[in-house]
């Protein structure tokens, strides 16, 4: 074959491209698959992402009404949340397990000897009662006795005579 000066690289650069082109046209079945499947992915995912979306709107529309019902009566409680947060920052709220337990070891004793001294005294009281109605028995018996009159009358207080430097003569 005969060869032109330049011929040849244009000859070579021709057969090159058309070489390119029928490999890429080899490799368009394979490249349309991927981006058919590419595209079935996408839309597998957007389809995905809607049903979150629909999921975050009801979800969203739920807190709303519950942020809804529960603002109002937050608002009202902050005033005192406020005041309970001073209180509970007071150094004598540290101080109340310590005394908590002062008052067990030291009060409750106390209290609870009241408590059976109360009970002591109750018993006392009913046999008190109980030897009260004995001697009033005891002694209504003794009257009917014959000369208990007498008995009575005996019993007269003893009059003490002083001195009579006592009374300053």
């Amino acid at each position: 074959m005969a060869k032109f000066p330049g011929l040849d690289g244009v000859l070579g650069g021709v057969t090159a491209l058309l070489q390119a082109q029928t490999e890429a046209l080899a490799a368009l079945p394979g490249t349309v698959t991927a981006l058919t499947n590419a595209v079935r992915g996408l839309a597998d995912t957007v389809s995905s992402a809607r049903e979150a979306i629909v999921t975050v709107n009801r979800l969203a529309t739920r807190l709303d009404g519950l942020v809804e019902e529960l603002e109002e009566p937050l608002r009202a409680l902050a005033p005192g949340m406020t005041r309970l947060a001073a209180v509970l920052d007071d150094p004598v709220v540290e101080e109340l397990p310590a005394t908590i337990r002062q008052i067990q070891a030291d009060i409750l004793p106390v209290l609870r000897t009241l408590a059976d001294t109360h009970e002591r005294v109750a018993v006392i009281a009913g046999s008190t009662e109980r030897i009260m109605t004995f001697v009033d028995e005891t002694s209504r018996t003794l009257a009917g006795l014959p000369g208990a009159a007498l008995l009575g009358r005996r019993r007269t207080t003893p009059k003490i005579v002083l001195p009579p430097e006592a009374h300053g003569a």
